[in-house]
């Protein structure tokens, strides 16, 4: 295992069909940055970090004995599954609040974030794809139970952007294994919201999906034994 203040990287075979990422793994702000008064509430919320995403895949990774870069700070204070150009690389309210966090960043601070968490994280993922054989990059996260008031009755969600049928071959390798799953859903990877691990497929000429588990699910450890199964017979 190799681990800097930006990232841990799990050791694994590279040989294997797949390495993982887990972008906002992490609640942490490393210092010199802290919560402001007024942003405390964010710190357990998922606007800080996809919860359960972390653990989720560190078993998927013991599972397939394959490598992981998981992101070791919190994604408010810099969004490693977005572009540079993104309105929400820095995300400046959250459930119609300000983040005060990120309410004065200036250009200083901005390059101060990207060189300390947002290009390491991203170096490590690129020297893990490179060094491997691993056809596919798979990023994990997780999505919340409630949107905008209504419940979310998707269990799983398949995203991808160009790997359109390796995601269709996973979606219904789920569905025949009981669970409730659709590509592209909540959210889009043709949207640009699978963005890490599609930038470093593309990188070396890999495929690329992204995971997304419910998050009252994915932190139920008979769900997740179930899926962590489901996901290393496809994968394996």
């Amino acid at each position: 295992m190799d681990e800097t203040e930006a990232f841990t990287r799990l050791d694994g075979d590279p040989h294997r069909r797949v390495v993982l990422t887990c972008e906002h793994a992490s609640s942490a702000l490393p210092d010199p940055w802290a919560w402001h008064l007024d942003d405390h509430w964010l710190a357990d919320t998922h606007w800080a970090s996809d919860l359960g995403a972390a653990a989720f895949a560190r078993s998927l990774a013991r599972r397939l004995a394959v490598p992981a870069v998981l992101s070791r700070f919190s994604r408010l204070l810099v969004d490693p599954n977005r572009p540079l150009d993104s309105d929400t690389l820095f995300r400046r309210e959250a459930d119609g609040r300000v983040v005060r966090l990120n309410q004065s960043i200036d250009p200083g601070e901005r390059q101060q974030r990207l060189d300390c968490f947002y290009h390491p994280y991203h170096r490590a993922v690129s020297a893990m794809v490179q060094q491997s054989t691993a056809e596919i990059v798979l990023g994990i996260h997780s999505f919340t139970e409630e949107y905008e008031g209504r419940a979310r009755v998707l269990e799983v969600g398949v995203l991808y952007d160009q790997d359109e049928a390796l995601a269709f071959e996973l979606v219904e390798h789920l569905r025949n294994a009981g669970f409730l799953t659709a590509p592209n859903e909540p959210y889009s990877g043709k949207n640009g919201l699978a963005y890490s691990p599609v930038l470093h497929a593309e990188e070396f000429e890999r495929r690329a999906l992204e995971i997304e588990v419910r998050q009252d699910l994915v932190v139920n450890d008979t769900f997740a034994r179930r899926l962590v199964d489901a996901l290393g017979s496809f994968l394996e």
